[in-house]
């Protein structure tokens, strides 16, 4: 079969609009998860590791496994992958939505990541199947990142009625009509595209991968949130660190590898990926955290807090919208480090975020951030298609979205255990509470919370007011520290994305559409003699 197959052009587009559902599902699941945290927390009960856990063993499970989904769909067909993932996910959102403790719900979560590493890759690699055309391309990857935007906007809108009159667990069952939607009209609309000539699926590399991957997030963030108070966290990171180096090793002498770690070799490839996985380094954690300050903290229900976050997802869909416009009159380069730049001085601002600030000061942030944010994740990704074979599309579009779910798990990770780490230690539980309600305060904020509904008045209000200092402490220090890995991650690609390419490698097509159009305003005022 053809890797390319010829689409009309009024069937690109609608087909364009499936993918976009299929985004939708991902985004929409990452967004409620943040806002019912604190329902989780007051029903299942869960630990402050369980609820680290529930939060990113998503994306662990799904950045483990993206490289092998994607090189799997290359082989078996992209549409068919799609399908049968979206079907999966759909029946784990089922039993994420009736988990009965902790321990169901990061399982649900975990089966979660494994389908949705079969959702991601194949989208993006079906859109370089759907539009040859570059300039075409553009354009709908901007489109589909504005959707995956608005699909996390509708998250904690709906969600967030939901959460208003039913239990936690309807939030999951929200992906049930958008995967039934998606399976009927992606079975309709959606050409099938595979490698014709994909080679072996490597068993050794798929298991190298995922181990390795896992194994080395494990262990930063038991690091970060432990240190090496437990020996067995080092041997985890050096043992998943090794299995990478492994794994690179393999694919460099494999005939048809996994994945073609090659690519890496042109910086922009590797700027695109770098920065799609600081980006959300950076932004995810504290956005996960900010949830739960809007709702304990500031106390507004989840409904009102849902519509606090909304300038960043607003600002999401018009800066994916917005990216080729922006590119052809900075070139990528300009655009790539102006959208990290400004990422890091609105993550920022939220160091300056006090128990009682005004929402101003919240509301101006997450409008940049989102704004930002839309701009990296779609040039990241166009950068990353443009840059790789036509047939290994799926394979190199799950290197972007693997670098962008590691960089959501990592940051729910290490700013999680910078905000835990900080909260326990500037927690100050008042005398007169009994030693099992001070533990319950000491593992986390709603913890903290729950605890002080079962105290007399007085001792009540003096823990719940030395908790929200607390957690604010943490999260305005884990702004700080997300704040200067974006600046540095905008130092990066300036220097990655040089307007000249180096030998061997073209230059991008973003940057050749910008040099072309300062050379056409050029001419048009300075006549030079033509060159024999």
């Amino acid at each position: 079969m053809s890797s390319t197959p010829v689409v009309r052009s009024g069937h690109r587009w609608t087909g364009l609009g499936v993918l976009v559902l299929a985004v939708t599902l991902v985004a929409v699941d990452a967004t409620v998860l943040s806002l019912a945290i604190p329902s989780i927390t007051e029903t299942l009960r869960p630990s402050g590791t369980q609820l680290l856990w529930i939060g990113d063993v998503y994306s662990f499970v799904l950045a483990g496994l993206l490289v092998s989904m994607g090189a799997l769909s290359d082989r078996l067909g992209r549409k068919r992958v799609l399908l049968v993932g979206s079907a999966a996910f759909g029946a784990a959102s089922l039993l994420a939505a009736y988990a009965p403790g902790p321990g169901w719900l990061i399982l649900a979560r975990a089966l979660l990541g494994v389908a949705g590493a079969t959702i991601m890759p194949s989208t993006l690699s079906l859109i370089r199947t759907l539009f040859p055309d570059t300039r075409e391309r553009a354009t709908a990857i901007g489109i589909w990142g504005a959707g995956a935007a608005a699909g996390a906007a509708l998250g904690p809108l709906v969600g967030g009625v939901l959460l208003e009159h039913f239990w936690w667990g309807s939030v999951f069952l929200l992906n049930l009509p958008v995967m039934v939607l998606l399976l009927v009209l992606g079975a309709w609309l959606l050409p099938e595209s595979r490698d014709p000539r994909p080679g072996r699926w490597d068993v050794p590399s798929v298991l190298l991968s995922m181990a390795g991957v896992i194994g080395a997030v494990y262990g930063v963030k038991e690091f970060a949130a432990h240190g090496f108070a437990d020996w067995s966290t080092p041997v985890v990171f050096v043992l998943g660190a090794g299995l990478l180096a492994a794994f690179v090793r393999r694919q460099l002498r494999l005939e048809t590898p996994l994945l073609e770690v090659r690519l890496f070799r042109n910086p922009r490839f590797t700027a695109a990926v770098v920065s799609s996985l600081i980006s959300l380094l950076g932004l995810s954690g504290v956005i996960f955290f900010m949830s739960q300050y809007l709702q304990l903290v500031r106390g507004y229900s989840p409904l009102h807090a849902g519509l606090a976050e909304m300038p960043a997802f607003v600002g999401s869909v018009a800066g994916g919208l917005l990216t080729t416009r922006l590119v052809r009159r900075a070139g990528a380069r300009g655009v790539l480090t102006a959208g990290l730049f400004v990422m890091g001085v609105g993550i920022g601002v939220l160091g300056f975020v006090r128990v009682d600030s005004a929402y101003l000061l919240l509301g101006a942030s997450f409008l940049a951030l989102g704004t930002a944010e839309g701009v990296v994740y779609t040039l990241s990704s166009d950068l990353v298609l443009g840059t790789a074979p036509a047939d290994k599309a799926g394979a190199a579009s799950a290197v972007s979205e693997t670098a962008y779910e590691l960089g959501a798990a990592l940051g729910i990770a290490l700013v999680g255990s910078i905000v835990t780490a900080l909260y326990a230690g500037s927690l100050t539980v008042p005398t007169g509470v009994d030693p099992a309600s001070a533990a319950r305060a000491g593992e986390s904020l709603g913890g903290a919370h729950e605890a002080a509904s079962t105290l007399p008045a007085g001792l009540a209000e003096q823990l719940t007011n030395s908790a929200d200092s607390a957690f604010v402490h943490g999260i305005t220090a884990a702004a700080w520290v997300s704040a200067a890995l974006l600046l540095g991650a905008a130092v990066l690609a300036h220097r990655l994305l040089r307007r000249t390419a180096p030998t061997g490698t073209e230059p991008d097509q973003h940057d050749q559409q910008h040099q072309q159009n300062q050379q056409h305003q050029q001419h048009q005022q300075v006549h030079l003699p033509a060159e024999h």
